[in-house]
């Protein structure tokens, strides 16, 4: 079964033992065992499906609706987070937002790509696709947590970075690039996490970190598995089939350590249990960064250095 007719079934199965357990309320009737059986099975249907889940799957998964958003978790893991706003050169972008938070009553700076949950949210937020404005305000936001020593969370969920002629007017490559550029020598800890989509230089633009981590169900690749068989094959529709070419699961990723960790979702994806999910990022944050911390500038910049240095693989 794909990822659709898993949900259906699933949500078929959750109905079924809703109703029975508002019957047997109603009723006075003892159901306990018919329900029993009705949740066991819809157990072993997302434990067994999402076992041999496909990397197509797992592109329908990271591009959910239902899947919880930069704002969703930040909401949940931090404290007292106050959002900044603009780039101090053109205007603010709502593709991206940023602010200071506490983490376990430490400040932080936090800075997250952010899709919306309806048609209206998805045009303010240009489906997630931030302009070169959204990149300089990131870049803004890191500089001053650099300054004040606060730690950079990074929460990446976009598609790409918009490619409007105004996004290319106003210095969308130069935006991404200086980002790279600026974070690879950025006195602070750094920690990136991809909890969807994570493509193109739009995702790389945040993910110069010292910790990358990913979703288990998230994907990060060079670009869209569309993109890449119009590309390839000029036929968008073998994406799926491309999207098994390119390794842009946070499995694959990890193997080649282009990633650090996988954090795990609850079975089903993470809109299953977004408070779970939430809850898991938050406590590897605060072992990571109780590391980070202790590290000289010095040591912290030459391991960031190192990791992106090793890889890939060449020959001399």
């Amino acid at each position: 079964m794909n990822i659709f007719e898993i949900e259906k079934a699933s949500e078929e199965l959750k109905k079924k033992i809703k109703e029975l357990k508002e019957f047997s309320k109603l009723q006075n009737i003892d159901l306990s065992s018919e329900i029993e059986i009705l949740e066991n099975k819809l157990k072993e249907l997302q434990r067994d499906s999402f076992k041999n889940i496909t990397p197509w799957d797992k592109v329908l998964l990271a591009r959910k609706i239902e899947r919880p958003t930069s704002l969703d978790l930040i909401k949940r893991i931090f404290d007292n987070f106050i959002e900044l706003h603009g780039d101090r050169l053109y205007k603010d972008d709502a593709a991206i937002l940023g602010g200071i938070a506490l983490l376990e009553g430490k400040p932080v700076t936090v800075i997250g790509q952010q899709k919306g949950k309806n048609t209206e949210e998805n045009i303010k937020r240009n489906f997630g696709m931030p302009h070169p404005e959204g990149y300089r305000k990131a870049l803004r936001l890191m500089k001053q947590a650099e300054k004040f020593k606060r730690p950079v969370i990074c929460f990446i969920d976009t598609p790409g970075a918009f490619c409007g002629i105004g996004s290319e007017e106003r210095g969308q490559g130069e935006a991404i690039a200086r980002n790279l550029f600026e974070m690879s020598n950025l006195k602070t800890p750094i920690i990136s996490i991809v909890i969807g989509e994570g493509g193109s230089g739009g995702a790389l633009a945040l993910a110069v970190g010292d910790r990358v981590w990913m979703l288990e169900h998230a994907i990060y690749s060079i670009l869209s598995p569309e993109g890449f068989a119009s590309i390839l094959w000029k036929d968008a529709s073998k994406a799926k089939e491309a999207a098994s070419l390119m390794k842009l699961t946070a499995q694959d990723l990890l193997d080649f350590g282009i990633i650090d960790r996988i954090i795990k979702e609850p079975i089903g994806g993470a809109h299953r249990d977004v408070d779970e999910t939430a809850k898991s990022i938050k406590q590897s944050l605060v072992d990571e960064l109780e590391l980070l911390r202790n590290l000289d500038i010095e040591t912290l910049l030459n391991s960031r250095y190192e990791k992106f240095r090793r890889m890939g693989k060449f020959l001399e």
